[in-house]
């Protein structure tokens, strides 16, 4: 498969589904490796205060990465440089990267000096409940002090990563995350039984993950005649614009991230193994996420920094209705499938060695919540990136402030008769509203993106759906879902009954004459007639 793609004028709705096909096979590679590394600690640790304290430890170089790596600097480096590419010829674009590549060495690498040097305090604003016990706490802080400098080779990886974008090369940058499962999943076999505290080797993983991560880019980037010499430009008018657009997009883009943080906060003072529930529940539902999500949010976003450069709103408009609203056409089922199924999923995924019926029963309750706001964390994905390629990221952040605000109060008021479940159902609330907010104000930017269009796509998706999540629920609950073991069986059963939960969608989409259906069984059409 090819991971170089060209765009033309005719072509621009081609290229966006190419583009997020290509990302989200990458990217479903990541996540299969992401949930074999999942299995192995859940077989390790469990649902315990050891590996609370894991997860507490990894949030906070995961918060920064999506606050100054993969979030903020990805979001406002690739339309800066697609401009500059546009505007001043691939020699500039490339100085500009070589510019950035500096200025991140430097400026992250002191905020993971900082963040070592602090990492006590740190801890303590992040789960403050781990005060009362001194060994957890101290031993949060030594896993948080190995895993910072995961944060300066994320960002280099996101650099490259973005770098590679704006040449329409995705498929490499999109398996790159994959290198960091592969190393947790390393460290953990061969160097957690020979550890006197074996959780620290699932932090040495990570922090090993993230440089593998950013190496794995390097052969395609330097084919692509990037180069990572070190220059000083500081004042270069690109990067000014990326440092004036990085700071706002910080908070309007990772909005999803900081509510997750918010949750492990309050977290910390209910029952051990809450914030484990609230890990894996919330890596379940970055599966659709990330594979569709991002996947597109990446693909449109050099698209729609083109039309925008050129002037060219209404393809702008069209592009970001059509990736909006296929994005919804493969995201909705299935997050109506992890609704359904969700108790059998976390019993296969994780049921085994310390992990108990418990743990899948708390894990599966947050789920459910959780996966009410699917479809809006990944709207807001394609949505931000409109505001994004438009070089705008003051709309995002103010949306930002009212959804995080949303979130807090809705935490405060729902954690005390839903638990652990009520964090993770704010979560879902406050993401339904930055969508909503966001959207209104694109559409109040653009004057008109298609929303009749884009509303009788969602219900058409929605009615389907739920038919499809019904008959998966009535097919797959039991008492077999209540023991561990048998993982070939429940694999058998659970394999089946997504296939025929997937044909039943496509069929139903097909009898509501979904136009996003007609698109991808044209696509097949032209397949089979340019196979003969």
């Amino acid at each position: 498969m090819s991971a170089e793609l060209s765009m033309t004028p005719r072509d621009g709705k081609k290229h966006i589904a190419r583009a997020a096909g290509i990302m989200s096979i990458a990217t479903f590679i990541s996540r299969v490796l992401g949930y074999v590394k999942d299995m192995i600690l859940a077989i390790f640790f469990g649902a315990s205060g050891l590996s609370d304290t894991f997860f507490v430890a990894f949030r906070i170089p995961n918060l920064l990465r999506e606050l100054f790596a993969e979030g903020s600097m990805s979001s406002a480096f690739i339309p800066v440089l697609t401009e500059h590419q546009t505007r001043q010829g691939a020699e500039e674009s490339k100085r500009l990267v070589r510019i950035t590549f500096t200025f991140i060495i430097i400026f992250v690498g002191l905020i993971c000096l900082a963040g070592i040097i602090f990492a006590p305090a740190i801890v303590a604003a992040i789960a403050p409940g781990f005060l009362k016990m001194s060994e957890q706490f101290s031993l949060t802080v030594l896993l948080t002090r190995v895993m910072f400098p995961f944060l300066l080779f994320i960002s280099l990886a996101a650099l490259v990563m973005g770098a590679l974008n704006t040449r329409r090369v995705f498929f490499i940058p999109a398996l790159a995350p994959a290198m960091l499962n592969i190393a947790i999943i390393a460290s953990v076999l061969l160097l957690a039984p020979k550890m006197e505290q074996p959780i620290i080797a699932v932090a040495i993983g990570v922090a090993l993950g993230g440089f593998v991560q950013f190496a794995f880019q390097l052969p395609s980037f330097f084919k692509n005649g990037y180069s990572l010499k070190p220059e000083y430009g500081f004042r270069h008018p690109g990067l000014k614009k990326m440092s004036m657009l990085v700071l706002p997009a910080t908070l309007g883009l990772a909005v999803a991230q900081i509510n997750i943080f918010i949750g492990t906060i309050l977290a910390s003072y209910l029952q051990e193994g809450s914030i484990t529930y609230l890990y894996y529940s919330m890596r379940l539902i970055q599966f659709p996420i990330g594979i569709f999500g991002v996947a597109m949010g990446m693909a449109v976003l050099p698209a729609l920094s083109e039309h925008a450069v050129k002037g060219e709103f209404d393809k702008l408009r069209d592009d970001f209705s059509f990736a909006l609203r296929l994005l919804f056409f493969i995201t909705i089922p299935a997050m109506a499938g992890l609704i359904a199924l969700r108790e059998p999923i976390v019993n296969l995924l994780f049921q085994r060695g310390r992990f108990d019926y418990a743990a899948t029963t708390g894990t599966a309750e947050a789920l459910l919540f959780y996966s009410f706001g699917i479809w809006a964390i990944v709207g807001v994905r394609v949505v931000t990136a409109s505001f994004y390629s438009m070089q705008d990221t003051k709309t995002p952040v103010k949306v930002a402030v009212v959804a995080m605000v949303t979130n807090i109060i809705l935490s405060l008021i729902l954690m005390r008769p839903l638990k652990h479940s009520g964090l993770a159902f704010a979560t879902a609330l406050a993401s339904s509203v930055n969508f909503f907010l966001l959207f209104y104000f694109l559409r109040k930017r653009l004057e008109r993106i298609g929303a009749r269009r884009i509303i009788r796509s969602f219900a058409k998706i929605s009615i389907s759906s739920v038919i499809m999540g019904s008959a998966g629920w009535f097919l797959l609950h039991g008492e077999l879902w209540r023991q561990g073991g048998r993982s070939m069986e429940k694999a058998g059963y659970l394999s089946g009954v997504i296939i025929m939960c997937t044909a039943l969608y496509f069929f139903m989409s097909y009898l509501l004459k979904s136009e996003e259906m007609e698109y991808l069984m044209n696509i097949v059409k032209k397949k089979i007639r340019g196979g003969k």
